[in-house]
Formats: C-alpha cells, sequence, structure tokens
C-alpha cells in the first residue's frame, strides 16, 4: 500500500482569503508531564487555540490548563493503566455531547476509539497515530505485549481495534515506518507528518547552575551519548557494545527501572561508562552539544531524541530500522547501522559519523520544526482531502 504525504503550504486563516475557522476538539490519550507523545499535544493546542481538549485523565502536574477529563479520572484505575485499559474503548465511545466542528485525536492506544454524544456524533474526525497500539500489534516490538492476558486480549481487541479505525475522514502517522504499521494492521493509508522538535532551544547554549557545570565538566571529552528512559526495549546495552568495539567513552543519561542491569553490564564492559541520572533540562542540552555523537540503537516510531541531537549539531549512529532512519542521513548527519553486534559496522559507522558536521545536522533537524509541524497539522485537518503526492 503506498505512503502519501501532506503537501505543505502555509495557511491564512483571515476570512478574506476564503479560510473558514471552525470550533474542533482535540483529543489525548491520558496526559504526563513530558514526553514525546505530550509535545505532539501541546504543538496541535497552539495550532489550534481555540479547540476544546480531552484527555482519559491529566497528570500532567500544571503543564496544560483545561483539560476535560474522562470518568476513568474519577477512579484509582487512572493510577494504573494496564487495569484501565479494558475499560478504555468502551469510555471513549461514551464522550458526552459538546459543541464542535471536528475532531483530531492524538492516538497510541485506544484514543482513536473516541466518540462523543448527542449531535457531535458524527463530526468528522481526523487522527494522528503515534502508531497503532505496540503491545497489541506488534509485541516483538514491545515486552508489554508479551505476557498472556495481553496476548489473549489481543485477539478480542485488534478486530474492533481495526474497526473503529475505519472511522476517520484521514490519519496521519508520525513516520513511514509506523505509515507502513497502519496500512498493515488498520488497512488505511496515512499521510506522513513527522512531530515537532524544539529545534530552537537545542540550537541555544543553555545556562547551567553551578551543580550542573561541575556534572558537565565530569565527562569526558569524545564520548558517545544515549539518552532515554532506561527500559530494556530502548537497547541502551548496544551504546556499552560500541563504547567496547570503538575505544570511546560512553555517557548514558536518563533513568528507568532497567539501571541495576545496565550498571551491571558496564561494569563487566571494557568501555569506560558513567551514567547521569535524570539530568535537568538545560544540563542534557549541554550533554548534547559536547557528545562526539549520539548512538540511537532503539527501534522507535520516530526517534525525537536523534532531531534533538541534531538541532544540538551533534551526529547519530542510528539503527538503520525504525523512525529514526528516516530523520537521520546516512552519512550525512550520522550513519544507519544495521549489525549492533558487530565491532566492525560499529567502527565503520562512527568513522562516517564523526565526518557529519554540526551545519548539516542542525539543517537537517530543522525539518522537523514545530512551526513546520504547525502548518501540516493544519493543512491535514482543513484540507484532509486536498491533492498530495503518492510515494511508493
Amino acid at each position: 500500500m503506498a505512503v502519501i504525504h501532506v503537501e505543505t503550504r502555509k495557511l491564512d486563516p483571515s476570512p478574506s482569503k476564503g479560510v473558514t475557522v471552525l470550533s474542533g476538539v482535540i483529543v489525548h490519550e491520558w496526559l504526563e508531564h513530558s514526553g514525546g507523545a505530550e509535545n505532539v499535544f501541546e504543538a496541535m493546542l497552539e495550532t489550534f487555540p481555540d479547540a476544546a481538549a480531552w484527555s482519559l485523565w491529566d497528570d500532567s502536574h500544571g503543564r496544560f490548563r483545561d483539560v476535560h477529563e474522562t470518568v476513568l479520572a474519577r477512579t484509582p484505575l487512572r493510577y494504573s493503566k494496564t487495569l484501565a485499559l479494558p475499560l478504555m474503548p468502551a469510555v471513549w465511545r461514551g464522550l458526552p455531547e459538546i459543541s464542535a466542528e471536528w475532531m483530531l485525536v492524538s492516538s497510541h492506544l485506544f484514543a482513536h476509539h473516541a466518540r462523543f454524544g448527542g449531535a457531535s456524533r458524527d463530526i468528522p474526525k481526523y487522527v494522528y497515530a503515534h502508531t497503532p497500539a505496540r503491545y497489541i500489534w506488534t509485541p516483538e516490538l514491545d515486552r508489554r505485549g508479551a505476557s498472556l492476558p495481553v496476548r489473549l486480549a489481543a485477539r478480542a481487541f485488534k478486530p474492533l481495534d481495526r474497526k473503529r479505525a475505519q472511522e476517520p475522514v484521514a490519519i496521519a502517522a508520525n513516520s513511514r515506518f509506523v505509515a507502513d504499521r497502519i496500512a498493515n494492521t488498520w488497512e488505511r493509508e496515512a499521510v506522513v507528518i513527522h512531530p515537532p522538535v524544539d529545534t530552537t532551544v537545542f540550537a541555544e547554549q543553555p545556562e547551567l547552575d553551578d551543580a550542573d557545570r561541575a556534572a558537565l565538566h565530569a565527562l569526558p571529552d569524545g564520548f558517545l551519548l544515549a539518552i532515554s528512559r532506561w527500559v530494556p526495549y530502548k537497547r541502551l546495552e548496544a551504546a556499552i557494545t560500541t563504547g567496547e568495539a570503538t575505544g570511546r567513552p560512553v555517557v548514558i543519561a536518563g533513568r528507568g527501572p532497567d539501571e541495576a542491569r545496565l550498571r551491571a553490564l558496564a561494569e563487566r564492559s571494557r568501555a569506560r561508562v558513567q551514567f547521569v541520572h535524570f539530568p535537568s533540562r538545560p544540563l542534557l542540552r549541554a550533554i548534547y552539544r559536547k557528545a562526539a555523537a549520539l548512538v540511537f540503537p532503539a527501534i522507535e516510531d520516530f526517534g525525537i531524541v536523534a532531531v534533538e541531537a541534531m538541532a544540538s549539531g551533534t551526529p547519530v549512529l542510528a539503527n538503520a530500522y525504525g523512525g529514526v532512519a528516516e530523520s537521520v542521513v546516512d552519512g550525512v548527519t550520522g550513519a544507519h547501522v544495521h549489525d549492533w553486534q558487530s565491532p566492525t559496522e560499529l567502527r565503520a559507522a562512527l568513522d562516517l559519523t564523526l565526518r557529519s558536521n554540526a551545519r548539516a545536522c542542525r539543517a537537517r533537524a530543522e525539518d522537523f520544526s514545530r512551526e513546520l509541524f504547525g502548518e501540516r497539522i493544519k493543512a491535514f485537518v482543513r484540507h484532509a482531502h486536498a491533492p498530495v503526492s503518492a510515494v511508493a
């Protein structure tokens, strides 16, 4: 099935230009304080400031305001996504009547099932899919799908999920990688609109306090950086392997439940490995800028971290499979790695990566700016049936 791309153009919302501004509603799964999906939701609200906002529950600790919550927010289930999951499809179908002309849905689980009541029941629905639920459709990429209860639930959820995915007027995917998954699972075509990255922030020199300056100074020169949540599917052990193969020190930044395993691997490794636990945002930006290269071995739907690194002027050793292969240009802003167990390939990939220059990295990152995302998502909602160019 072909993957199609939105024809991007700037839109003038003034009535004199013939564009009618309609009231809408923006729907999201659940809200946390940080995350790539939350960044997308925030950019959607900035693009459509008059739209109402809905989510299952809002645990953003004040980052978002005036977000309407579902009935699940008033139950203890809001603290357990696993226990709440079986109820989510029904909750999304039982939303109240609202006054809106259209619905824009940010979905990575079941939010695309959303339907409001009364006169708003049949308003046009536009879905921005971060992915069809990975642990239901592609459990090989998400260990949450390996358990017996989830595997059994997936059998029931798949037909329903595919049926609900036929409702939207149009679907956008956050990468070609996900658009292909949508074609294979939901049997729908999707336009590709990459998620937004605040490239301006990462291009600027951060201001550090004394503690952050000391932490930055303690890092070795020429290190390889790996940054993410410390969970198994991020495959951070490959960063340690890369350090061993290339003789480079490794810095692993973030936090998460996989910390003990990663530290044990680091202890047994010949590479020099340092951990930076939950760095502040200014320190994180400074670490990006100081790193020789980012190591990104995970199979991600998109991979915002890689774009943040490029916006900082830092090239990327990227997995050749997954969304990150679309943002990192092989031989220009980094290198694509096919075999993370091959020391020979890792050394060659790093040599190629280090020949990248900061200007090329920053220029590539601008292709994923918040401004471009705003233009593209606006075009998607208002001109879903406008001409598009097909790419096989």
